[in-house]
């Protein structure tokens, strides 16, 4: 049983995917409405040893002893992984033990303003921030950032990391009907595209319960409309999660867990954490896959968003 460790996990983009959890549940310095992990209980950019760095690199030293057979190193997890002081040295330790293995930080990207983390996180093979505005009102109502951030810092951590970081940018856009897809936010969108010059623009919408219950995905068809309106060259859709079950780290026998833990009562994300010791993370995956397979379905309750096995 690891703390601070999950999976592999059946990544849509980075294949067998060790994640590296490095906040309690959940730390972030945004409270996205869109957030699967479910709604943010501190919302802070002060940067602190969360986990420890001896605990992290026992449980990878212990890990890594089975030779698993991995692509990358993720570091994500239960709220915003820069947020860990310690973030850099982690990665240090991984790039001279492990150097084969390819490292990913999934960020928010919001705390890129800071130089010195910049810094810390160079050695990185990929970085994948987050920027779903470009203007301050749609900022604030998608992503409800702590107050100490603002859009206009956001942005210019991710120009600033562009000049200074050698690896790869996979930058995520998430996108909401009513949020983040009127004419003027994408034109702003594109223009900021532009000035951050990712290696890779990755188009996302909603597949999982976020944090409010009226949020609405766009289609395919609005998706696309969206790449052919942008033009750019280094631009893609996320594959749909029932992809996820082609991945070769795709565990079944975690699925079937799942489903028959779900068969005796409807569960929450969290009860399903506590009853079977899987990290969260983890577990969405494959929720998303099951729903998309029309298997399952949510309900949402007073206690949250509860997951039942489909009525045919």
């Amino acid at each position: 049983m690891y703390k601070h460790l999950f999976g592999p996990v059946p990544s849509r983009r980075l294949g067998m995917s060790l994640g590296i959890d490095l906040i309690p549940k959940k730390v972030c310095s945004l409270n996205c409405v869109y957030c699967e992990v479910g709604k943010t209980t501190d919302l802070t950019i002060d940067r602190l040893e969360y986990v420890k760095y001896e605990s992290v690199i026992t449980e990878l030293e212990r890990f890594m002893g089975n030779n698993p057979k991995i692509d990358y190193f993720t570091f994500s997890g239960s709220g915003e992984p820069t947020l860990n002081s310690r973030i850099g040295d982690v990665l240090k330790f991984i790039k001279e033990k492990y150097p084969k293995i390819k490292t990913a930080i999934l960020t928010n990207g919001t705390l890129l303003y800071d130089k010195n983390l910049r810094k810390e996180l160079l050695a990185a093979d990929v970085i994948l921030p987050s920027l779903d505005a470009a203007s301050r009102d749609v900022f604030r109502k998608i992503n409800r950032p702590s107050k100490k951030l603002n859009i206009e810092a956001h942005i210019q951590g991710l120009v600033d990391l562009r000049k200074e970081y050698k690896g790869e940018i996979w930058l995520e856009i998430f996108l909401l009907k009513g949020y983040n897809d009127t004419k003027e936010e994408l034109k702003l969108l594109k223009e900021t595209i532009l000035r951050i010059k990712p290696d890779i623009v990755q188009l996302n919408t909603l597949d999982r319960p976020g944090t409010r219950h009226d949020l609405i995905p766009l289609t395919k068809m609005e998706m696309h409309a969206i790449v052919d309106l942008w033009e750019l060259p280094n631009i893609e859709i996320i594959a749909s999660p029932d992809k996820r079950s082609c991945i070769e780290s795709y565990n079944g026998d975690i699925e079937t867990a799942i489903m028959e833990t779900i068969a005796r009562r409807p569960c929450t994300l969290d009860d399903l954490h506590n009853f079977l010791g899987i990290h969260s993370n983890e577990i969405n995956k494959y929720l998303g896959n099951l729903e998309s397979s029309d298997i399952i379905e949510t309900v949402n309750l007073e206690r949250g968003v509860f997951y039942e096995l489909k009525h045919k």
